[in-house]
């Protein structure tokens, strides 16, 4: 989908989160978060009050509430309050908008195992992608990584524990800041990722946290 095209989704849910005060307020401070750094509290009452599945974002600029706005596929469209957009597929950031250094687009291997779900990995299993960088239109920039569970760890979303399986991917990049190690928070029983640290631009490291998420049934 080209930038045209994203940037008239956006108009279109416009609505959808200006008049909420949760998500106008929680964007206000992504938004004012491109300056500094805001904290964001969200409680079950919040998330529960609004009609759509939610995420939380948070960044070194601030932290935010995101609602889905769209499916394509297995692509799902999140858009906060002051316009930012972010494209999840099987739980990874392919795409962003409106954020400082945008990611401009990924591509997954056709056997990757974030498709098959990552309950399943196993420790030093390789994970392959190519991402399209907005500086410069660095395009087609390899992403060469190892998977390897850790274990379940307990995380608390919201008011709620849940006995998750961690696990971590180690990535190399000829791109300076794209060498990282993202960590993703997995149900063991399908591989739906709830929770997950990313880095998804040499400037860009994001957590994200599914508060009411969208889960297909098998």
């Amino acid at each position: 989908m080209n930038a045209f095209r994203l940037l008239g989704l956006i108009a279109a849910s416009a609505s959808l989160c200006a008049c909420n005060p949760l998500m106008q307020g929680s964007l206000n401070t992504l938004g004012a978060s491109l300056n500094g750094p805001a904290s964001l509290e969200v409680t079950q009452a919040q998330v529960d009050a609004l009609p759509y599945y939610q995420i939380q974002v948070t960044t070194k600029y601030g932290s935010a509430v995101m609602a889905l706005v769209r499916v394509q596929g297995d692509l799902q469209y999140w858009r906060a309050s002051s316009n930012q957009l972010l494209l999840l597929q099987d739980g990874i950031v392919v795409r962003t908008l409106g954020f400082p250094d945008d990611l401009l687009g990924t591509r997954l291997t056709v056997d990757s195992p974030f498709h098959s779900g990552l309950q399943r990995v196993v420790k030093g299993q390789a994970s392959q992608r190519w991402i399209d960088l907005g500086p410069g239109y660095q395009l087609g920039v390899p992403l060469s990584g190892s998977l390897a569970p850790v274990g379940i760890e307990t995380v608390r979303i919201l008011d709620q524990d849940h006995a998750l399986l961690r696990v971590d991917e180690h990535l190399s990049s000829p791109i300076k800041g794209m060498s990282a190690s993202n960590r993703y928070w997995v149900d063991p029983n399908d591989g739906f990722v709830l929770q997950s640290r990313q880095q998804v631009t040499p400037s860009l490291n994001v957590t994200i946290t599914q508060l009411r998420p969208l889960r297909r049934k098998p």
